[in-house]
């Protein structure tokens, strides 16, 4: 029977190492004995009130955290993998996940790989294949939130160091490259630089950017390189502690880490959440403020978790005219609109790309009852080339989330046309969704079968469907 004790083994030990303590030295901080401690880690005993005491006070880690931290992602996370078509004939509770997690957690986190794209979907095939590393890296950054405490701190130091020579970023990161690594950066037309965005010359030492870049991209590309050139090491650790055992995964891997770190010298930490407090996460006045793209602002909003100072739990997606996700960042918000392959037509994040720049915003209601404010606005749809090329310029919506309790924390604009008793139901996707009272439904529900009803028909589409 499973009870409210909270067995965090797995959390605990990961703690231990990232912080480099053996079990006697944490066993010392905790003022518990070694033994004790190693049955704590092999989920042998629960945590107490007074352990999770002394872990937030010397740890900064919460009890929150510690159950996120759990195999598989938490319970959260597991019980929206196993809600999907395939299990959804199972009534797995709550309750049942979590008596699996503490009697299996490894087993729990085989599950939770193989889901994500790992050993399962390869057929033991080698896992260097395109879709199973992103599924890889992926499922790292949802396990650690995409939130980097480390990465925040260093890169804090440096942007204050940075703003403290010149208040222009990219003219303080030119300095930094030409001063201290003799490397400068060059802007060249495209008839010079026809096949690339940006290029670094190692042997000219040269950041070559192309001149249709934005301002925001050549400052972020500058950023990217000052990271590459002055913390290889820190990244590489945490890249390699991922453990992916594939080398495209941990390549993209690394390749997210040194963007993240890119994007805290732009807006570092402690600067980028009190202008989001102060403005209400007013998303246009925060790219003006720190010279970025709405695309890098949407980002950096999913990774405000520091202990102690946390921003508002945002999620962010990027999806194209045909619903498919390019980019998806649950950060700490708990969401499963982020882990579905499909997704909903009543969304009104698709009718972004007819909103003209505009942000829309939508209150929409999941199949759980949660209740998200979701912002909407294309970004792209002009070609980096000009009008000289064939090339087809790409076009996306960036889409932000937030739970609705969080509304009043906003900016009236967000809100002004919100009326909390009209949430949007919407689902993850027509296979998966729930609901059966959907006139925009395209497809029945995963493991239901046809039932036809030759001398009627309903207004609602595959109503006729019964799931058996």
């Amino acid at each position: 029977m499973h009870t409210d004790r909270l067995y965090a083994g797995m959390a605990l030990k990961r703690l231990r190492q990232t912080q480099g303590l053996t079990q006697t030295a944490m066993a010392r901080a905790l003022t518990i004995s070694p033994s004790y401690l190693n049955l704590l880690e092999k989920n042998q005993r629960p945590l107490t009130a007074r352990l999770m005491l002394q872990l937030a006070e010397r740890f900064g880690f919460s009890p929150q955290q510690l159950l996120e931290e759990n195999p598989g992602g938490g319970v959260d996370s597991l019980a929206s993998k196993l809600a999907t078509g395939a299990f959804a004939d199972l009534d797995i509770d709550r309750d049942m996940i979590a008596d699996w997690m503490v009697g299996a957690p490894q087993l729990v986190e085989a599950f939770s790989r193989a889901f994500e794209g790992g050993v399962a979907a390869t057929g033991g095939q080698d896992l260097a294949s395109g879709h199973i590393a992103l599924d890889l890296v992926r499922a790292e950054i949802e396990r650690r939130q995409n939130h980097y405490p480390d990465i925040d701190a260093q890169a804090e130091i440096l942007a204050d160091s940075l703003r403290a020579a010149n208040n222009d970023i990219f003219a303080a990161l030119s300095a930094r490259l030409r001063e201290k690594h003799q490397i400068m950066i060059r802007v060249l037309p495209e008839d010079i630089l026809p096949e690339y965005l940006h290029r670094f010359d190692m042997h000219a030492r040269q950041l070559q950017l192309a001149e249709m870049l934005t301002q925001e991209s050549r400052t972020f590309r500058a950023a990217y390189l000052v990271a590459q050139l002055e913390f290889r090491d820190e990244i590489e650790l945490l890249a390699q502690s991922a453990k992916f055992g594939d080398d495209a995964a941990e390549k993209l891997y690394r390749r997210h880490l040194f963007s993240y770190f890119a994007a805290a010298i732009v807006m570092p930490y402690g600067r980028f959440l009190r202008a989001c407090d102060q403005t209400g996460y007013n998303i246009v006045v925060l790219q003006r403020r720190f010279g970025a793209s709405f695309e890098q602002v949407a980002h950096r909003l999913t990774t405000l978790q520091r202990v102690g100072q946390r921003g508002l739990p945002f999620f962010m997606i990027k999806v194209d005219r045909a619903g498919q996700f390019s980019k998806r960042y649950s950060g700490a918000s708990g969401t499963a609109l982020t882990q579905s392959t499909g997704s909903c037509p009543l969304w009104q994040i698709h009718y972004g790309f007819s909103a003209s720049g505009n942000i829309r915003s939508q209150l929409v209601e999941t199949e759980d009852g949660t209740r998200w404010l979701t912002l909407a606005r294309i970004v792209g749809g002009q070609s980096v080339y000009g009008l000289g090329r064939a090339d087809q310029a790409a076009e996306h919506v960036i889409g932000l989330g937030v739970r609705a309790d969080f509304i009043e924390q906003l900016t009236p604009g967000y809100t002004r046309n919100i009326q909390p008793e009209k949430a949007t139901p919407i689902g993850t996707g027509c296979r998966s969704c729930i609901r059966d009272d959907c006139r925009q439904r395209a497809e029945p529900q995963s493991l239901q079968r046809l039932h036809i009803d030759e001398q009627s028909a309903l207004r609602i589409p595959f109503a006729s469907w019964n799931i058996q």
